[in-house]
């Protein structure tokens, strides 16, 4: 019974990945961006309704996931497993992944609030170091805890972490990226973050939009403390601050 089970699975799946609309749909998604319903109907070249009919199938095979960030509906590759299998095929298949081109303008792009906590390009940078340096461990899906290590790193920056996971709201968790189309980092730990940011002239931001620019004093900083590798693109900026920006920041 179980290898009858196990094979209908695996027809299952198969069949749902050999879909030609599909099909297109999951290599889209291989670079590892989150995208709409409505860019992956224009990828796949179908029509709005019949992309939804295809994610839903995905969906309930659990090759995709979806991400809810307040009115938007986000899909991604439901795992590493999916792109794998992904990644085997196409080279079978002799075919390329197809390539993400943001169209954020760039300031925001590379730096900006969202919300409480810092977006774009540079916190897409920072969320993933934190993660593959050990200093932040999933819990689940949509929740993160600091390790040994990463409690010492925020400490380090004045940041009392005992604190923060008092608060009512969650202490950290991944927040998709609307540019970037991959997670930055949210809850009060983010927060805090952007707060150190901002307080140690790391970054400035304008009172009239929600921009952040990158000092000469922050990039050092963040690539010193966090080992993050920040190309030039123009994006730096080269003049010192001489007071810390005030008032609320922006929601995204």
């Amino acid at each position: 019974m179980y290898a009858q089970q196990h094979d209908i699975g695996v027809s299952q799946v198969a069949a749902a990945i050999a879909e030609p609309a599909r099909t297109k749909i999951l290599c889209s998604l291989m670079d590892g961006h989150a995208r709409t319903s409505t860019e992956l109907a224009a990828i796949a070249e179908v029509s709005a309704s019949t992309a939804s009919a295809h994610l839903a199938k995905l969906k309930e095979l659990e090759l995709v996931r979806l991400h809810v960030q307040g009115r938007h509906r986000y899909y991604s590759l439901a795992d590493k497993r999916v792109a794998q299998a992904l990644e085997a095929l196409m080279v079978i298949g002799h075919n390329p992944a197809p390539t993400f081109k943001p169209h954020t303008p760039d300031r925001l792009q590379f730096a900006r609030t969202c919300y409480d906590h810092m977006a774009g390009t540079l916190a897409v940078l920072l969320h993933d170091r934190l993660l593959a340096a050990g200093w932040l461990v999933e819990t689940d899906e949509r929740a993160y805890r600091l390790s040994e290590s990463g409690g010492a790193l925020f400490e380090g920056l004045g940041i009392e972490v005992a604190d923060l996971s008092t608060m009512r709201r969650r202490f950290a968790c991944p927040c998709l990226d609307w540019s970037m189309r991959r997670p930055h980092l949210g809850g009060s730990l983010g927060a805090a973050l952007l707060q150190v940011a901002l307080k140690r002239k790391w970054v400035t931001q304008d009172l009239d939009s929600r921009a952040l620019a990158l000092t000469v004093v922050g990039r050092k900083e963040i690539e010193g403390r966090f080992g993050v590798e920040l190309s030039d693109e123009g994006k730096i900026n080269r003049s010192q601050p001489s007071a810390a920006p005030t008032g609320d920041l922006r929601s995204n």
